[in-house]
């Protein structure tokens, strides 16, 4: 009544159904373990930038030395003005990949 491929084709189907099923069930499992892990993660890190750095036991010589070391290698600078541009490259290229139109 069925020949060999349609057997076959059947057999790779279910098997193709269970793997999914398998890994359907493991990423719940993971989110699931990483949604009760993630509060205690929240409260480390909220307690870590509320905290400010000690510079306690460093003396002014210490950190002139730091400093002046910094300027050395990165040269005589100054930031002037910090702002995100409005077209950057990660969204040129979103917008590439996103594109209609091909370019040539």
């Amino acid at each position: 009544m069925f020949s060999i491929a349609t057997i076959k084709a059947f057999q790779i189907y279910g098997i193709s159904i269970a793997i999914s099923m398998f890994v359907a069930v493991l990423i719940k499992v993971l989110v699931t373990a990483t949604s009760r892990v993630k509060p205690a993660a929240n409260a480390a890190v909220a307690s870590q930038m509320v905290s400010e750095p000690s510079v306690e036991g460093l003396s002014g010589e210490v950190i002139a030395a730091i400093s002046s070391a910094i300027t050395v290698v990165t040269g005589p600078h100054r930031i002037l003005h910090i702002a995100e541009s409005k077209r950057s490259w990660s969204n040129e290229g979103r917008i590439a990949q996103h594109s209609h139109q091909p370019r040539h």
